[in-house]
């Protein structure tokens, strides 16, 4: 896995995003739904309709990165928030939400 720094915030998108959207497109959707800037150094996290299929958009100050990890069996577990907004979890539970606890 990818080793994001200790202190920094991951937003995760509330809803099914479009898994079809490449980098452009899902930092559009961050400065436009999410009301966020996607070039200050926050990941940004998205879930497909399946559930088995997550991108993250992060901008490490150098470049922007879009990762893609796909379950082979099961789904990703998923918080969610009671009005659909965008959750805000820690650098740690990013790693055990990506790690494979996963539902069957």
């Amino acid at each position: 896995m990818i080793a994001f720094p200790a202190g920094v915030c991951v937003w995760i998108a509330g809803g099914v995003t479009h898994m079809r959207r490449g980098m452009n497109t899902l930092a559009l959707t961050v400065q436009q739904g999410l009301g966020r800037d996607p070039h200050a150094g926050e990941i940004f996290c998205f879930r497909g309709r399946k559930g088995d299929l997550v991108k993250l958009l992060w901008h490490d100050g150098v470049g922007m990165s879009l990762y893609t990890k796909r379950l082979e069996a099961g789904k990703f577990i998923w918080p969610v928030s009671g009005t659909g907004e965008a959750v805000q979890i820690s650098a740690a539970q990013l790693g055990y939400l990506l790690g494979g606890d996963r539902l069957a």
